[in-house]
């Protein structure tokens, strides 16, 4: 009998040890691990630098609160604005507490500037940014948000690619517009880097803010550091989370120093956030998301994605479409996908679901070839028995 709560459909799996992309069961067997936390362990399983510095830091402090200076997080907060556009930075413990904080410091900012009637955010309907209250009005999921009522106001949304709604429903409330650039539990859907640029484009017209969420495709996920430089475009705030920490919780708000000033003492805070452990393997992460391994996703996902679409082309009663960008990519299947996954775990492949009938696919960043062309003949075989 398990005293969890169920609000989980947890597999009849557990695991005793995972190396790089593998998992070691409990049942004796060895799992090629394509889910990687929802693309939080962006370095793999056990991760011997990740390991070091958390040892390391375990001997010398754990927490201290954020009342006083936490150099380990000084540390990262400079590398992280020396590697984008950013001139400050809060750090959270999840995605949920970023993208929350992300609508505070929008609405906070407003106000700072004397406009405090400028609170509504536009996001887009069935988008995903966390599960607190406010998040999940801003997702715009009358699944998410049912029996979790009342509804929380100051969100708007437009159905992914209708710029004619997403501009009716700028006025003079709107503080910011707030988009995954990759909407990752929503089925792998890219945003273009010409509507990302026509958003931010509408944002300065209007004078109102951009929030590019990368909780789940940024640090590296999508072949680029952040996934909006396809797009060349500068966010004025863009919460972050999962593979900044390989594992470790940490979620964190980079803004820019026009927002950032709203941001005073009292403002926000967060008790674990930024705290030396979370922060000594943040450095380390950031440390390793370098142009080598860069290259490396951008390889290993050209030859996965190529060879995903030959599988599409042969298979096209079961696989509709082949989404994705870097090592974050989607299988869109030509009905439900729930059987599908349960074979590939059959076969020792983890991948997990998303929207429109997609099978996620999540390798760490530092994925070999083989175990990429390991998947391949699984998902292989799997259409072969479903054909």
């Amino acid at each position: 009998m398990s005293y969890l709560a169920k609000n989980y459909r947890r597999k009849n799996l557990s695991f005793y040890k995972g190396k790089g992309s593998f998992l070691y069961s409990n049942n004796g067997k060895k799992y090629l691990d394509f889910v990687q936390g929802i693309a939080v362990n962006s370095l793999g399983h056990s991760n011997k630098i990740l390991n070091e510095a958390l040892k390391r830091q375990s001997k010398k402090l754990w927490h201290v609160s954020n009342a006083f200076i936490i150099p380990e997080g000084e540390k990262l907060a400079k590398k992280l604005a020396k590697r984008t556009f950013a001139d400050s930075v809060i750090f959270q413990n999840s995605g949920a507490e970023a993208t929350e904080a992300a609508i505070k410091i929008a609405r906070r900012y407003f106000f700072s500037i004397g406009k405090p009637e400028k609170t509504r955010i536009i996001c887009i309907k069935n988008s995903f940014h966390g599960r607190t209250i406010a998040a999940i009005h801003a997702s715009g999921s009358k699944k998410m948000v049912e029996g979790f009522g009342p509804k929380v106001p100051g969100f708007d949304h437009f159905n992914f690619g209708d710029h004619k709604k997403l501009k009716s429903l700028i006025n003079k409330n709107t503080a910011a517009i707030m988009i995954e650039t990759v909407m990752g539990e929503g089925g792998i859907k890219v945003i273009p880097s010409w509507c990302i640029k026509a958003i931010r484009k509408i944002c300065k017209e209007k004078k109102i803010l951009l929030i590019l969420d990368e909780v789940q495709c940024g640090i590296g996920r999508s072949g680029k550091f952040f996934a909006f430089e396809y797009a060349k475009v500068k966010p004025d705030i863009v919460p972050i989370a999962k593979g900044i920490g390989g594992g470790f919780p940490i979620g964190a708000v980079l803004m820019t120093s026009k927002v950032s000033k709203a941001m005073v003492p009292g403002t926000h805070g967060s008790t674990f956030g930024g705290n030396p452990l979370a922060m000594a393997v943040g450095n380390a992460v950031i440390d390793q998301i370098n142009n080598k391994l860069l290259r490396n996703v951008n390889k290993m996902s050209e030859h996965f994605i190529s060879n995903l679409n030959i599988l599409k082309q042969k298979y096209p009663k079961i696989i509709k479409d082949v989404r994705g960008v870097g090592l974050l990519i989607g299988l869109q299947l030509c009905s439900d996908q729930t059987n599908f996954i349960k074979k590939l775990m059959d076969y020792q492949l983890l991948t997990i679901r998303a929207a429109d009938n997609v099978v996620r696919i999540l390798p760490p960043l530092n994925v070999k070839k083989s175990e990429i062309d390991i998947a391949l003949k699984i998902i292989d075989k799997v259409c072969g028995e479903l054909n």
